[in-house]
């Protein structure tokens, strides 16, 4: 199935990709996120393509209605997809950072997760057996995170974009000794880097939804990674709440991340 799911993400990626090079109007939704074309196509598609493979799985994506997404707490499994993950990136057009992210959900676990890069025809993918990374139609590639080093860390933020809390993570990290270095990715991309061993931490205190998390986990955990929430709990899903609290991936689980983060969500 896993095979099936990374080609229904490839065709959605072509789908958005046919839209790139056009000049698009923008919608924007309650929240003020933008909504293209691209998205509604890529929706459609990958709705439609899991439904034909698995027709009794429903499919929650993040431009489904809302009473979809009321409806899903009857759920014991469902796919669970967002359609296209840094639209920002996309409506701007400068780094191409965009992904199409496709899980599966099964209790309140991500077990199988597909994050493709249309630009780059780069595909992420994770289950039982794994995590790959797969570029254009090379051979798949097993990915690991690494553990993180005595004296430096690879943190995917930004002291000065990436808010108050995380730049205050981050002078935690030099006063305790380590070398810090910035890796910077749009969308779910910043997962992957964990994921592949390219980065140590990625401390995410603004909001997310499930589906902007729900793939990229699956990859992060399957790589021997790690993803929680501020209590060191594991981030589960189909929760009452489908926005997330602050999310903490980490390659390495031995790694006492806490002790670099408030406790307390600031005011």
């Amino acid at each position: 199935m896993l095979s099936d799911v990374r080609q229904i993400a490839v065709q959605a990626g072509q789908r958005i990709l046919d839209f790139y090079a056009q000049e698009l109007p923008v919608d924007y939704k309650s929240d003020d996120s933008p909504l293209t074309h691209a998205d509604r196509a890529s929706h459609a598609y990958i709705v439609q393509a899991l439904r034909a493979l698995t027709p009794d799985i429903p499919v929650l994506s993040e431009e489904s209605p809302e009473d979809e997404v009321a409806g899903r707490k009857g759920w014991a499994t469902f796919w669970l997809v967002d359609p296209l993950d840094g639209t920002k990136e996309f409506v701007k057009k400068t780094t191409g950072q965009f992904t199409v992210n496709i899980a599966l959900i099964e209790g309140n676990e991500a077990t199988l997760g597909v994050v493709y890069v249309p630009v780059k025809g780069v595909t992420y993918f994770a289950d039982a057996e794994g995590a790959f990374k797969q570029e254009g139609d090379a051979v798949p590639q097993p990915i690991t995170a690494r553990s993180v080093a005595e004296d430096a860390i690879t943190v995917v933020a930004s002291r000065d974009h990436a808010g108050a809390e995380v730049a205050a993570i981050l002078d935690r990290l030099d006063e305790a000794g380590y070398a810090v270095e910035s890796a910077s990715m749009g969308s779910s991309l910043k997962f992957c880097l964990v994921a592949e061993g390219q980065a140590d931490f990625y401390p995410r205190t603004v909001p997310t939804f499930e589906w902007d998390t729900a793939a990229a986990q699956a990859i992060v955990e399957a790589a021997g990674g790690r993803v929680a929430t501020r209590d060191g709990e594991r981030l589960v899903y189909n929760k009452d709440d489908i926005r997330n609290p602050s999310v903490f991936a980490l390659g390495d689980p031995a790694f006492d991340w806490q002790r670099f983060v408030e406790q307390e969500v600031p005011s």
